[in-house]
């Protein structure tokens, strides 16, 4: 699907849409315990990945008419699956499973989509491989396919920080339900760390406790994965959030409902749209953002911890008045597709002159005119969300190539775009 944006005034009320990374964990957390309900989920088509690999297995998904997710657990031992698990684009669930699957006594095969089989997973697999595992890439570049054997005991892994901090997640859900538990020392600095976060957040929601250590990460085995109450209310997703607050600062006024405070690190989207220039009140007990749109200026900002915010940080830059700089951005190159480039490609198709480094992206506003072309999704969600924001303020029409892969983690975007007064066009 293709969609043609004309520059537009927004203006409007809307919801954030839940946090895919909470989504992902909760329903994981939810499978490896007796029988949960997970409310308010992001229903997408990552998330219906790690649905599927939950049923895989042996756990069941139901999904209810208000969209919560009543799901009945494999208990801490999963079967060993019927068939290959199809990760189809999601980075999130081919590492959570993965280390998952090393539970199970016997084997499991997981694959995903060209994209996914082009991100690294070597790290993970080496460090399953230490905790007793047999892991490997089909194709041996550590890759998937995945063959993994189990099961593991647990232990002690070394694993690099700086690749991604889901290979951490993945060790630190799977560590209760083996006998030993796992330990995991970083090699160096993690990056991404806020994500480890929300995954311990969600572990202690349902009864798995784990600790900081002077290395790394630590977690207990022989745990249970038991929710209070039965039930898990998945927050609203700051990542999604960015780019109703940058459409909002670049285009009009927006206020956006169920932005409560969480462990996500993409909460600093806030303090970045503020820092950019934009007046923003954000009533945190309310859960309720709100904020208008102002002459924008260039600042620098890391992303090390905010990998996801660097396409909505590279719009914003293209309509601002001076430099931006986006920096610690290297592993943003290993995503759905290497986002540094895609962004800079892309924003130059628009007349915006960017500068790419292996490790930054600087957006040159103050040299570009921002105008409507046609443009390339890339097969990326974010990128495509990042785009359609910053055709808000570009002279002419926009036309974004690809623009259904927002079903990844935002399926209404568009509608809610409209919804704020943005002409949408979709085509074939």
């Amino acid at each position: 699907m293709n969609v043609t944006l004309a520059p537009a005034t927004v203006d409007g009320v809307v919801s954030a849409p839940p946090s895919k990374s909470y989504t992902h964990r909760a329903i994981l957390a939810a499978g490896c315990g007796e029988s949960s309900l997970v409310e308010s989920p992001l229903w997408s088509a990552d998330t219906q990945a790690t649905t599927r690999a939950v049923e895989a297995f042996g756990g069941s998904v139901s999904r209810r008419s208000d969209g919560a997710l009543a799901i009945d657990g494999f208990d801490g031992q999963p079967a060993i699956p019927d068939d290959v698990i199809d990760c189809a684009n999601s980075g999130t669930t081919m590492r959570l499973v993965t280390a998952t699957a090393a539970l199970v006594d016997g084997t499991t095969v997981l694959t995903g989509d060209a994209s996914l089989r082009s991100r690294p997973q070597g790290p993970l697999l080496d460090a399953l491989a230490d905790l007793g595992a047999t892991a490997r890439s089909t194709r041996s570049n550590g890759q998937a396919p995945l063959v993994i054997d189990g099961p593991i005991d647990g232990g002690r892994v070394s694993i690099p920080g700086d690749v991604s901090s889901q290979y951490v997640s993945a060790l630190l859900m799977a560590g209760p339900l083996t006998d030993g538990g796992v330990e995991v020392e970083l090699e160096t600095t993690l990056k991404s760390a806020p994500y480890v976060d929300v995954t311990r957040e969600v572990l202690d929601a349902f009864g798995v406790e784990t600790r900081e250590t002077d290395a790394g990460f630590a977690v207990d085995g022989g745990q249970s994965y038991r929710v209070a109450d039965g039930s898990y209310a998945v927050p609203g997703d700051f990542s999604s959030i960015s780019y109703l607050l940058a459409a909002g600062a670049i285009a009009g006024e927006v206020e956006i409902e169920g932005a409560h405070p969480s462990a996500q690190g993409d909460r600093a989207i806030v303090d970045h749209v503020e820092a950019f220039g934009a007046p923003v009140e954000w009533n945190r007990e309310a859960g309720r953002l709100s904020v208008e749109r102002a002459p924008l200026s260039g600042i620098e900002v890391s992303v090390a911890d905010t990998p996801d915010l660097l396409p909505t940080l590279a719009a914003l830059g293209a309509v601002a008045d001076g430099e931006t700089r986006i920096l610690d951005a290297e592993h943003v190159r290993y995503k759905e597709t290497d986002r540094v480039s895609a962004m800079a490609e892309e924003l130059d198709t628009m007349g915006v002159e960017t500068t790419e480094e292996r490790d930054a992206l600087i957006v040159h506003g103050d040299r570009s005119t921002l105008s409507g072309a046609r443009v390339d999704g890339r097969g990326d969600h974010r990128i495509v969300m990042a785009l359609a924001v910053a055709a808000l303020a570009a002279d002419g029409e926009t036309t974004i190539d690809g623009a259904e892969h927002v079903d990844v983690s935002f399926p209404t975007f568009f509608e809610t775009l409209t919804d704020l007064g943005v002409e949408v066009t979709r085509s074939e």
